[in-house]
């Protein structure tokens, strides 16, 4: 029987590796490719740097304005001179831009988190192990759809993570916070380490299925084993203000300027000077969440007009300690009839959508 030389099986064995890695270094994506599909998810803008762009990274070039604010951001490592662009990503430069751009802390040798700094290349191995990512941080190269199974599968993760948050103390109400702004427990607002200014963060009680969408405007909170501070008209819409904190997943949904209007800001209040909502009836609202109005006078919801037309004709009177909840049920206009027990009433319109779904 012909038998093979064995020396022959060893040239047809590396042949056939070296054929494979080469097919598999046709189909690499590179490096500009992947940090620019890694940026886009989440959904995130640039601003205007002095930043020194990468000499192989030049205004009019493709992914400049993005490249340039990610390495002035940490994102990318600014000690280099040279992005290169068109070489392949490799795994742990395509682990670590995504554990960045999530904002996820570095693990410390004690179990617990480094609130102020991003991870570096050093922290990637624990980091896929923590989170179970099925990739080799050794391997010099992946495909496009290698890459998106990466990023789904990180991100499936972050979703069902579990976090600590808390009420936001009403002492700091008028108050500046980290990035500039006033503090107002009344605004669907949050708190949060390392999550940029003007994210959306869906927050959802696990004990209930509650959930809120906020906007980061502040820094904290700094205590080990807790991962957000809501607003209190927040914490009011997914939980009891008596429970003060609870455990939440987070869905980050992007930055305010670029995804759909998913909460406003902007409160419909005064039924009178003395008669005021809290949070308010706000202008526009997201479909599936619940809406929670309080006030320390006595009002009354004499009627809800749906967007067909449909009149609920209610008539519920609430007093001081208790709240009014209502969760639409579909898109569009609605009109809220509100009104005080001497008789003064008012209608206010609030939009609802499915921003953020």
């Amino acid at each position: 029987m012909h038998r093979t030389p064995v020396f022959l099986s060893v040239i047809f064995f590396v042949a056939n590796i070296a054929c494979v890695q080469n097919v598999h270094a046709a189909d690499a994506i590179t490096r500009r490719d992947g940090f620019l599909i890694i940026w886009n998810s989440i959904s995130r803008p640039t601003e205007k740097t002095r930043e020194k762009p990468y000499i192989d990274v030049q205004e009019g070039d493709s992914g400049f304005a993005e490249i340039t604010y990610a390495k002035s951001r940490g994102i990318l490592n600014d000690e280099n001179i040279r992005f290169r662009p068109d070489e392949p990503l490799s795994v742990s430069d395509a682990l670590l831009l995504l554990f960045r751009t999530r904002n996820i802390e570095r693990l410390l040798k004690d179990g617990g988190n480094d609130f102020m700094e991003l991870p570096n290349a050093p922290d990637t191995p624990a980091l896929a192990a923590k989170y179970a990512l099925d990739a080799d941080p050794e391997a010099p190269s992946l495909t496009h759809e290698e890459l998106l199974t990466l990023m789904r599968n990180l991100d499936s993760k972050l979703h069902s993570e579990l976090h600590e948050v808390s009420l936001y103390s009403e002492k700091f109400h008028g108050k500046g916070t980290a990035f500039g702004e006033t503090f107002d427990m009344n605004a669907l607002t949050a708190a949060h380490r390392t999550f940029p200014q003007n994210t959306l963060v869906r927050v959802t009680n696990t004990e209930n299925g509650k959930s809120v969408v906020v906007r980061i405007n502040d820094r904290g909170p700094f205590v080990q084993g807790r991962d957000m501070d809501l607003s209190l008209a927040a914490f009011l819409q997914i939980a009891d203000r008596s429970v003060g904190k609870i455990q939440a997943t987070f869905e980050r949904l992007g930055d305010i300027n670029l995804v759909n209007q998913c909460l406003d800001d902007r409160f419909q209040r005064r039924i009178t000077k003395d008669v005021i909502l809290k949070p308010g009836i706000p202008h526009t609202f997201a479909l599936g969440s619940t809406l929670k109005l309080a006030s320390d006078e006595s009002f009354v919801v004499r009627d809800i007009v749906y967007p067909d037309g449909g009149n609920l004709g209610m008539q519920t009177w609430m007093t001081d300690g208790e709240t009014f909840e209502f969760t639409p049920s579909v898109v569009g206009l609605y009109h809220f009839f509100v009104g005080t027990k001497i008789g003064r009433m008012r209608e206010m319109r609030m939009e609802v959508t499915e921003c953020g779904r």
